[in-house]
């Protein structure tokens, strides 16, 4: 018999981290120093890409302020970064 999901572990769902997508375009040739910030604490994962963006960064925080914090450190201070877009995940699975 399946059991439904009880108040405790929809209240763990609640908790979970957000989750940031992160596209960045550079100046030209300069899409490496965007990718070396994965040192920052909460950036999970930055890869240097072809297309449209030159750069795809994965961040995730506890809530929206300290996610605000960490673009901001990350990107909004760096001289190389001419445009961002930020895709807040709404669902991630644990």
């Amino acid at each position: 018999m399946e059991e439904k999901p009880s108040m405790a572990s929809s209240k763990d769902l609640r908790r979970k981290a957000i989750r940031a997508f992160v596209m960045v375009t550079m100046k030209p040739g300069t899409s490496e120093e965007i990718v070396r910030s994965r040192r920052i604490k909460g950036v999970k994962m930055a890869n240097s890409v072809l297309g449209r963006f030159d750069a795809v960064v994965v961040i995730e925080a506890n809530d929206l302020d300290e996610l605000r914090r960490i673009i901001y450190e990350m990107i909004e201070r760096h001289p190389n970064v001419v445009h961002t877009e930020t895709l807040i995940s709404i669902f991630h699975p644990p």
